[in-house]
Formats: C-alpha cells, sequence, structure tokens
C-alpha cells in the first residue's frame, strides 16, 4: 500500500481539480447523485456517530452496494447472510439477516474509516482508491483506476475484468467515486477541503479579471471566454464548476470569491 505523501496528495488534487464529468454521462452521474442526496439521512446515521462525512459513506454504498439497502458495504452481497465475498465471512458478530447499518458500521471500522482523520479530498480519495485495491497504480500507472474516475475525463478505457485478469481494452460500467464527488461537490454539497492552491499568480489573476470584464451572469446561454473563465476558476482551491460555457450562480459565486464581487448582471452584483 502506498503512504500518503504530499506527491500523492498533490496528484489526487490536481486530478479532482481538473475532473469533468463526461458530458454523454451527466444524466446518470445527476440521477445517482441525487439518489444519494434523497438518502442522506440514511448515511448519517451511520457516518455521524464514527465521525466521517455522509458522502463518503454514500459514496461507497454506489459503489459496493449499487445504492441497495440490502446488500453489504463492504462488497455488495446480500445482507441475508454473512459475506462470502472478500471480505468473507462478515459482520462476525450477529447473526443474518443483517440490517444495512449493521453491515455499514462493520465495514467501516474494518477498513479503520472510524480512525481516519484526514477528509480532505486527497484523504477521500487515498481511502477510496484503498478500499478497491491498489492493483492499476501498481501495475497498470497508464490506466487511472476506474474505480475512481470512470466517466469522466481521466478515464477512457482499461479494466480488471476478474481478479488478477487485465483488459486494456474493456469500459468500466460503472461510475467512478470521484465523479460522483465531484458532482456533489459541484452542487456545493462537499465540504472537504483542498491539498494545496494551484492558483497563486496574482498578476494573471488581475489579467484574467480585466479581459473578463465583458463576460456577464448567463445561466442559459454560452458566452466567448465563459469556458476559459470557468477552467481558470476551477484553478482555485475549494472551487468545482462544470466547464460548459454557461456563466449561472455558481459560476458567478466563484468569481466573487477570487474577484470579490459577482458577474456583471448578477441580481446579487447590487
Amino acid at each position: 500500500m502506498p503512504a500518503l505523501t504530499t506527491a500523492l496528495r498533490n496528484e489526487y488534487q490536481q486530478l479532482f481539480d481538473s475532473c469533468q464529468i463526461l458530458p454523454e454521462r451527466q444524466a446518470l452521474v445527476n440521477q445517482m447523485t441525487q439518489q444519494l442526496r434523497n438518502a442522506e439521512a440514511r448515511y448519517r446515521g451511520v457516518a455521524d456517530p464514527l465521525g466521517i462525512p455522509w458522502y463518503v459513506v454514500a459514496v461507497l454504498h454506489a459503489m459496493e452496494g449499487g445504492l441497495d439497502f440490502k446488500r453489504h458495504l463492504h462488497n455488495g452481497d446480500p445482507l441475508a447472510e454473512r459475506t462470502v465475498q472478500v471480505p468473507a465471512g462478515r459482520p462476525k458478530v450477529g447473526t443474518p439477516p443483517f440490517t444495512w447499518e449493521q453491515s455499514a458500521n462493520d465495514a467501516l471500522r474494518l477498513d479503520r474509516y472510524d480512525s481516519w482523520s484526514d477528509w480532505s479530498v486527497p484523504g477521500i480519495l487515498y481511502k477510496w482508491e484503498g478500499y478497491n485495491g491498489w492493483g492499476y497504480r501498481s501495475y497498470h500507472p497508464e490506466c487511472k483506476s476506474p474505480y475512481l474516475w470512470s466517466m469522466s475525463s481521466h478515464y477512457s478505457r482499461g479494466k480488471y475484468v476478474a481478479d488478477g485478469t487485465w483488459s486494456p481494452t474493456a469500459v468500466s460500467k460503472q461510475v467512478g467515486a470521484a465523479a460522483l464527488l465531484r458532482r456533489l461537490a459541484e452542487l456545493g454539497l462537499v465540504d472537504a477541503p483542498s491539498f494545496a492552491s494551484t492558483a497563486n499568480d496574482a498578476q494573471l489573476a488581475r489579467a484574467l479579471a480585466k479581459s473578463s470584464a465583458a463576460l456577464r451572469y448567463s445561466p442559459a446561454k454560452v458566452l466567448p471566454g465563459a469556458l476559459e473563465l470557468q477552467q481558470f476558476l476551477n484553478r482555485f482551491p475549494g472551487i468545482f464548476l462544470r466547464e460548459d460555457g454557461k456563466l449561472g450562480d455558481r459560476s458567478s459565486e466563484a468569481f466573487q470569491q477570487v474577484f470579490g464581487h459577482y458577474l456583471q448582471g448578477d441580481p446579487r452584483d447590487a
């Protein structure tokens, strides 16, 4: 297992900051994100007592259980019995059938989520990649783990189709954990801190502010230069915009965070 070094933290942060959900997968990612939000209270029931952000548990549930509350969080096996797949025989305590909460609590403690305290973006991605395994990073570093990045701009193909069986052409059909987290962040639902700033060039910021003076608040229309502005704003820690060229509320809020005022035409810029 690799250590969470400064270099690895920076890698995770850079990938997350530049991550964009593939346009043809937006509808599916939005649908799954809404399902996570609908069940937030249930996720919090397990996450809050352990000191874990609710969305960390929610995304794990999407990855391991397909959002089915009748399956173990460990690996998606049915709750009617102890787990059969790795890790097998869980939970060790209690009698099946288990509730989803019993299983989730056991899975999180087994993987030491209850003793993990780094809930920054890199800290979360590190725990998720470890939950799935380090095979991609160790043996196929040319392919970013689809467990994290599937259906985002950082993944196209390559997949383990069975334990130890690699296919360079297989394509994951599962929404990646980082893609789900990115969408939740775009909706303002993630409070995980960034690790490092990649946007410290004040001169560039001033130049962009001057050149973007003609850009206006435009939630429904793509404007020339708007995409470039969103790409620039996404370089700042804590800002996660969908890069679609439409300057709506989220883009205007990010602009205000960086430059001190909302975009021209924003009703809040009074």
